[in-house]
């Protein structure tokens, strides 16, 4: 495909007259149309009139196999997963956990993600029904499983090595759920696999508490002693840092996703994220499975910090549009080790990208686009989205298999999984069975 759009976002900004060559799922060349048409007279170019291509977004911190809680979460005390999200995945079966994954999948991809990054699900189940489902929905997935016990990582690591949407990610969901050697070894693991190694760490007082009283050390600070804080380290949350801890961000290279939705629904705390890039420190942005929307997230970034730290300092900017952009597609494909592979629209990337429809209200007349990506654009703009330059959704919903079908046998799925689970609910107001 040689696509010919009214705009681009390129990794030097927003571009006019510009075209991309598409070949085996790769973007073949990006550059001014002129030479592009000309260079290359097969296939006859596509006008793209009033669209943008931009790359899609990067979700760096997932969990697709809680797709069927959502509202179950709401309302309630920060630190859930003992009581929502731990019986919700135990609940689980192969069927179920697919049927989660796929449904987790179409909603990101409806929200304009090509990628995410799964966290390792606790469901008793082989993850491959986790693959199975991202990967028949189309998107890119970064498999995380959990290797808490030190079992299985090795096996993981090279059961979807060189796999073209599934990468291979190892996970131990706190750090003191591991020993130090284990946390250890997994780190260097996925270090020396190029591979990313997730966890949680200072997400809530509590985990920051549990872990000073199991380890003696804060999350990061534990981390660290251990020789477990890498660049292929991917720490999730971080939403109550010490300065120590940004140094040792900083120092070691590891990477953060910040998760602002989640903070706003559940958390104690916002993470330092403005501060956070003042410094030098990798971060991406992720949604931690709230919802599956890209342009509301990175509203949500921006918005969150402006309440947290910008008042306060009269910072009206807070990093601007082309900040969260960049953080939302290129840095958070960095953070969760696909930065040679995705998140820029560049010769020899993967085609994973979105055409936005730019003529609508919202935008007219338009001054500063990347301002109002982040804060007027929303997922009803987005006509297409492509992952290894295959057409995944148009309009909405998949071209090659039935999503609404998907929807039907999710609805069923879910409420059967959320009666065997046994939530329990702080103060639980009735649900609507529609």
């Amino acid at each position: 495909m040689l696509l010919v759009p009214d705009r681009v976002l390129l990794p030097s900004g927003l571009a006019k007259d510009h075209a991309v060559l598409v070949e085996k799922g790769v973007f073949r060349a990006v550059g001014p149309t002129r030479e592009l048409t000309a260079k290359h007279r097969h296939p006859k170019p596509v006008r793209l009139a009033g669209h943008l291509l931009m790359p899609g977004f990067v979700d760096a911190h997932h969990h697709l196999t809680q797709s069927f809680g959502k509202a179950q979460a709401f309302g309630q005390p920060s630190e859930i997963f003992k009581t929502v999200w731990e019986p919700l995945e135990h609940a689980l079966d192969e069927e179920s956990a697919y049927l989660s994954a796929k449904l987790a999948a179409l909603e990101s991809l409806r929200g304009g993600f090509t990628t995410v990054a799964d966290a390792g699900t606790r469901a008793p189940v082989d993850v491959e029904a986790v693959a199975e489902g991202a990967e028949e929905a189309g998107i890119r997935c970064v498999l995380g499983k959990v290797v808490s016990d030190g079992k299985g990582g090795e096996k993981h690591l090279a059961r979807w090595d060189g796999h073209r949407l599934i990468h291979p990610s190892l996970a131990i969901p706190v750090p003191e759920d591991a020993t130090p050697e284990v946390l250890k070894a997994t780190a260097r693991m996925c270090e020396e696999a190029g591979a990313v190694f997730q966890t949680h760490v200072n997400e809530h007082l509590a985990a920051v508490e549990r872990s000073l009283k199991s380890v003696g050390r804060r999350p990061v600070a534990h981390l660290h002693h251990v020789g477990a804080l890498l660049p292929h380290t991917l720490c999730a949350h971080t939403t109550l840092l010490t300065p120590q801890e940004i140094g040792l961000l900083a120092d070691t290279g590891a990477a953060v996703s910040y998760n602002p939705v989640a903070s706003a629904w559940k958390g104690n705390a916002v993470a330092q994220a403005t501060m956070l890039a003042a410094l030098k420190v990798r971060f991406a942005t992720g949604t931690d499975g709230t919802r599956g929307d890209g342009f509301r997230m990175v509203d949500a970034a921006e918005t969150a910090q402006r309440l947290t730290s910008g008042l306060d300092t009269g910072d009206s900017v807070c990093g601007a549009g082309r900040l969260w952009l960049d953080h939302a597609t290129a840095h958070s494909a960095d953070a969760v080790g696909l930065r040679k592979t995705t998140g820029r629209i560049a010769a020899g990337q993967a085609a994973d990208f979105l055409l936005v429809d730019l003529r609508v209200p919202e935008l007219t007349p338009s001054w500063d686009l990347e301002w109002e990506l982040l804060r007027l654009a929303n997922r009803d703009q987005i006509t297409a989205v492509f992952v290894a330059g295959r057409l995944r959704l148009w309009r909405g919903w998949p071209t090659d298999w039935d999503g609404p079908a998907l929807v039907r046998r999710a609805r069923e799925a879910g409420r059967a999984v959320v009666r065997r689970a046994g939530i329990e609910r702080v103060d639980p107001t009735p649900g609507d069975d529609s």
